[in-house]
């Protein structure tokens, strides 16, 4: 581990909070099916640990969008890769791993409603509302998190670090 990273939600933690929302999915989304779209890369961790969990009927989506370079947002959000299936008429969930600024997801649930969807709503791993720019609905929330830079559990800096078994962030 780079000797500048503190731990801030162990391994644990976030296998105590991601069963919790799994159970509290499965209860919100009884006898129906759910489609959950997975932000990448980020949330590819949260999303696969988060689904292992649930007895609820899947099916998967991926989306990708950007707005970071290295540590520091573009302001610019870009879709890179679109859903591959119709969400039109079904109870879609968006997984993400993180919401800051809100732009992002702000982007991406009005790129998603004009697609139709039955319900959308949202789960994310990590709120650090401190950032926040725009106000977003979000309907499931892993940790609040402070205004730092976080790595691990599908977090990164240019694509690394994404691997750590538990969220850290980057101090000095």
């Amino acid at each position: 581990m780079n000797e500048n990273f503190k731990v801030l939600i162990s391994k644990e933690e976030l296998e105590r909070r991601i069963g919790e929302l799994a159970e509290q999915l499965d209860q919100d989304y009884l006898g129906r099916e759910v489609t959950i779209i997975c932000v990448m890369r980020g949330a590819v961790f949260f999303t696969v640990q988060l689904t292992l969990r649930m007895k609820t009927k899947l099916k998967y989506e991926f989306i990708t969008i950007s707005s970071y370079q290295g540590t520091d947002t573009t302001g610019e959000v870009t879709l890179m890769t679109d859903l591959r299936e119709s969400i039109e008429g079904k109870d879609v969930l968006i997984v993400e791993d993180i919401i800051d600024t809100g732009r992002s997801m702000k982007y991406l649930i009005d790129h998603l409603k004009s697609k139709n969807p039955r319900t959308l709503k949202v789960c994310v791993l990590a709120n650090k509302a401190e950032r926040r720019e725009i106000e977003v609905p979000i309907d499931y929330i892993g940790f609040e998190v402070p205004n730092k830079y976080i790595v691990g559990y599908g977090f990164d800096i240019d694509n690394n670090y994404r691997n750590l078994p538990y969220v850290a962030y980057l101090e000095g």
